[in-house]
């Protein structure tokens, strides 16, 4: 799909992830992880942030065990790195631009969820600190039956909850694992952030800046108005 046809077309659903589209955790995930490589004397590998970004934090772990050659240290890098990343959210929650306004917006007239791989008690808990978390009909994440992104199977739940046929559902998403779950699990996607290069464009149907971006807002509008 064209940008220029998704901005004519109306969600019946909107599923958004979290970490880095509604709350700013990046920030804390890429903090989380150079503490726990300097708790366990590793050196964090070059451009090892990029290839972290919206993985789930055991495979994290695995990851970081794997480039620094301790494949035994998996599990206990992902644990030292869930805890660590906990509490730095804890002490500092904060929201992207433009994501309390866009949901709050929404959340009056169409179904909300978020489908995240992040454990459902930290999802819960960074939503409700601010203030958002009441406008979700749904929080999907990544358990026994439901395979983490870049698995579909977080949208594909989430678009079922909401009471909706996938391809009637947006995903909203700042990473490329995302959206290929998102676009996997048949919905359209927004894509938060820089307007890639190259074939990495077409993770997304639209690419905006921020929640915040005036088209994006003025969209909005036009589906509470159609």
């Amino acid at each position: 799909m064209t940008t220029r046809n998704i901005l004519l077309w109306s969600p019946s659903a909107i599923v958004f992830d979290c970490d880095g589209t509604l709350m700013d955790t990046e920030q804390h995930w890429q903090e989380a992880r150079n503490i726990t490589f300097r708790l366990f004397g590793l050196k964090p590998p070059t451009g090892f942030a990029d290839r972290a970004k919206g993985v789930h934090y055991s495979e994290c772990g695995a990851l970081m065990a794997e480039e620094t050659g301790k494949p035994n240290l998996g599990d206990d890098l992902a644990d030292t790195l869930l805890t660590t990343f906990t509490a730095l959210v804890d002490q500092n929650p904060v929201t992207m631009p433009g994501a309390a306004a866009l949901v709050r917006l929404t959340a009056r007239h169409l179904p909300l969820a978020v489908a995240s791989n992040c454990p459902r008690e930290m999802v819960e808990s960074c939503l409700h600190r601010a203030g958002l978390l009441s406008s979700f009909s749904h929080v999907v994440v990544a358990g026994e039956d439901v395979r983490p992104k870049p698995e579909p199977d977080v949208y594909r739940v989430a678009a079922r909850l909401c009471g909706v046929p996938p391809e009637e559902a947006l995903a909203v998403e700042d990473s490329f694992t995302g959206m290929e779950s998102a676009r996997r699990a048949g919905l359209r996607v927004i894509g938060i952030g820089p307007h890639p290069k190259g074939p990495e464009a077409k993770h997304a149907d639209l690419w905006v800046p921020s929640l915040a971006d005036r088209e994006l807002v003025r969209w909005a509008g036009s589906w509470i108005d159609a």
